[in-house]
């Protein structure tokens, strides 16, 4: 997959990432991800909860792969937003820091923000929370890389 610019309006910039995040990335769909906002170097993300998400069936938590793949995607979609271009990239090391248990029942949401890039590696910082983002779900450092074709 090629690289290509996206548009400078916000709302254009938004609905077109928004657009190739769920086609290029059929699991983004599949959880049913929203990317809510895209900034210049940072992205955040929606997962509503659903009952398919649930890791302990007795207590309602969403499963830690879900809140993972949330974070992964955020994080993505702020390399994306940073490099001014959909291009291809692979999550070279992600490590989450899971703070307390998402309750059950309310969407969560990740931000994620692309604070350094080099000619081929982009660092990126994410924080998920249920609507206060000073009480979080979970934090994460992850560094991807881009793909040339």
């Amino acid at each position: 997959m090629s690289d290509f610019s996206l548009p400078t309006d916000p709302e254009a910039r938004r609905e077109q990432l928004s657009v190739l995040f769920t086609e290029a990335v059929p699991h983004n769909h599949a959880l049913k991800l929203r990317l809510d906002a895209v900034e210049a170097t940072a992205a955040t993300v929606v997962m509503p909860y659903a009952d398919v998400l649930v890791g302990n069936p007795e207590t309602g938590v969403v499963a830690g792969g879900a809140v993972t793949t949330l974070i992964d995607a955020a994080s993505g979609a702020a390399v994306m937003a940073a490099l001014n271009a959909f291009a291809a990239i692979v999550t070279l090391d992600l490590r989450i820091d899971y703070l307390r248990p998402a309750r059950p029942g309310l969407p969560l949401t990740a931000r994620a923000e692309c604070y350094k890039v080099t000619r081929m590696v982009a660092f990126v910082r994410a924080l998920v929370h249920q609507g206060d983002p000073a009480t979080p779900v979970a934090s994460s450092q992850g560094t991807f890389m881009r793909v040339e074709s």
